[in-house]
């Protein structure tokens, strides 16, 4: 039976833009010689601001579908090893959100997990969102920190620092030749 949150419904948006947020994040965290986080983050603004509404909405999926596609990969991990992906990821990053008070705040941290819960058991995670209303202005920094949490989890599970957008970028590159 077929969902009204099943991915196929879900718009892709612009995951190249999201997987590279993502990855310059990645980068200034395994590369202590980046530049620090306020000059990241202005950064960043400026870039999201320069999108406007339809691009800042497309950014918004993309990053919606990193975090999809990072959860399959997981699920796909986990099950090699007879382990249920909600029980092994989910925890794990509600303890780091929860530690990471200044980006997560409280309240944000259950919309968060239900992303992970939703993309973990197949459903879109941008479709699972709209059933509860419009994104939130506090929910937009925790977004893109989840991405690169789990981002983060895939590349230490491998051991390669940037397993995950090439992960990423491989499944782009498919889609391109196709």
């Amino acid at each position: 039976m077929s969902s009204p949150c099943d991915p196929e419904y879900a718009p892709v948006g612009d995951v190249g833009a999201a997987l590279m947020m993502v990855d310059s994040r990645l980068k200034a965290i395994y590369d202590s010689k980046t530049e620090t986080d306020a000059e990241q983050q202005q950064l960043v603004d400026h870039f999201a601001a320069s999108l406007g509404p339809a691009g800042a909405d497309a950014l918004l999926d993309g990053a919606c579908t990193l975090i999809y596609m990072f959860m399959k990969w997981l699920r796909a991990a986990c099950e090699d090893h007879d382990k249920d992906v909600i029980e092994y990821v989910v925890p794990t990053l509600v303890a780091t959100m929860r530690m990471m008070p200044k980006t997560f705040r409280p309240e944000v941290i259950p919309t968060m997990a239900g992303l992970l819960v939703a993309a973990g058991t197949g459903l879109s995670p941008n479709l699972w969102r709209a059933q509860y209303g419009q994104w939130t202005d506090a929910e937009m920094n925790p977004l893109e920190a989840t991405a690169v949490l789990l981002a983060e989890q895939i590349n230490r599970i491998t051991g390669t620092d940037d397993f995950a957008t090439r992960l990423i970028a491989d499944a782009l590159a498919g889609v391109d030749q196709g």
